[in-house]
C-alpha cells in the first residue's frame, strides 16, 4: 500500500493532499447565516467537514437525529459517548423544517445509536423520514443508519419509508473492527446491507476510512465483501484523528493509493466509488441517487 508512515515527528504534519479550502460563496454564505440563525443542528457545521461548502452549494446537507450522546464508543468516533436524553417526539418536525428553511434538495440524515430504547430509535427514524416527505415533497433522502443491532424489525421500519438511499457504514477491514467499532461487528453490518437489499431498498451504500493500520489486501476484501451484498455505492476516505483520546491515525494514504481503490472498486461492479482523502460519508451524496 503506498502510504507516509507516521513517525513521532511526523504525527502532527498532515500532508499536502489534506489541505482544505475554506467554504466560500453566496450559496454557502446565505446558508450559513440561515443555519446561525435559526440555531439549525447539521453535522456538516458541528463535524467541522471538509467538503461543507462543496456540499451546500450543490443543495446537499446532512442532520444528525436522536441527539448528540452515543451509547457506543468508536475508537474514531467524536460525538459523546453516554447517556443519552430522553428522545425528542417533535424531533421529525424540526429537521423538515431546517431542510425547508435551508431549501435543501438532496438530504442526508444519520444518528447516534440508540442501544438504550427498546427500538433502538428506529420509529423516529421513519418518522422523521415521513415528516420531511410531507414537509418537502421534492427533496430525496439518504438515511445514514446504525446497525440497530441487526434486528430486522427495527430495519424494516427503514424499508417501509423507502428512501432514495440506505447507507451502513463498515469505517474499516475485519481485522480492525474490534478496535475501531468496540460494540459493532463487521459480518452483522454486512448482514444488515444485504437485508436491506433483499427488501428491495433501491440502493445501498457503506463507506471506510483508511489510515487506521489495515492492508491494502484487507481494503480490497472488504471491496469484494461488500460487492457480495450487493452494495451499489462505497465511499472511501482518510481518517483523520478528533482528539487525542481516541484511535491515532497510523498512515497518511496517497492519492495514487486511492485512485487505485476507485478503480478496483469500479471494476468489480459499484455503481459509484468516491476515494480521496477528504471523501466523507455524504460526499457527493446527491450523485448516488442515479
Amino acid at each position: 500500500m503506498a502510504v507516509e508512515t507516521l513517525t513521532p515527528e511526523t504525527t502532527k504534519k498532515k500532508p499536502k493532499w489534506l489541505r482544505v479550502k475554506l467554504p466560500t460563496g453566496k450559496k454557502y454564505t446565505n446558508l450559513r447565516k440561515l443555519v446561525d440563525k435559526y440555531d439549525l443542528h447539521t453535522i456538516c457545521t458541528s463535524g467541522s467537514c471538509p467538503n461543507m461548502g462543496e456540499c451546500w452549494s450543490e443543495g446537499t446537507a446532512t442532520f444528525m437525529i436522536l441527539g448528540n450522546v452515543c451509547t457506543r464508543s468508536c475508537g474514531f468516533c467524536g460525538v459523546k459517548t453516554g447517556r443519552p436524553e430522553t428522545v425528542d417526539w417533535d424531533e421529525p418536525e424540526k429537521v423538515a423544517r431546517s431542510i425547508k428553511l435551508m431549501d435543501i434538495k438532496h438530504a442526508v440524515v444519520t444518528s447516534v445509536d440508540r442501544d438504550d430504547l427498546k427500538d433502538m430509535g428506529s420509529i423516529i427514524w421513519a418518522e422523521t423520514v415521513k415528516a420531511i416527505r410531507r414537509m418537502n415533497p421534492n427533496t430525496t433522502l439518504e438515511t445514514l443508519i446504525p446497525d440497530f443491532q441487526g434486528v430486522e424489525r427495527n430495519i424494516d421500519r427503514i424499508v417501509e419509508v423507502a428512501p432514495e438511499v440506505v447507507s451502513h457504514n463498515m469505517e474499516t477491514v475485519k481485522r480492525l473492527t474490534r478496535e475501531v467499532r468496540i460494540q459493532a461487528k463487521y459480518d452483522r453490518s454486512l448482514a444488515v446491507l444485504e437485508y436491506l437489499k433483499k427488501q428491495g431498498i433501491n440502493r445501498t451504500k457503506s463507506g471506510i476510512m483508511l489510515g487506521l493500520g489495515e492492508k491494502e489486501e484487507e481494503v480490497i476484501q472488504t471491496l469484494h465483501d461488500l460487492r457480495a451484498a450487493d452494495v451499489d455505492v462505497v465511499t472511501i476516505g482518510q481518517y483523520l484523528q478528533p482528539s487525542k483520546k481516541h484511535l491515532p491515525v497510523q498512515q497518511f494514504i496517497t492519492p495514487d493509493q486511492f485512485k487505485k481503490y476507485e478503480e478496483i472498486g469500479l471494476d468489480l461492479g459499484f455503481r459509484h466509488v468516491e476515494s480521496s482523502a477528504l471523501v466523507r460519508s455524504s460526499y457527493k451524496a446527491q450523485k448516488h441517487i442515479h
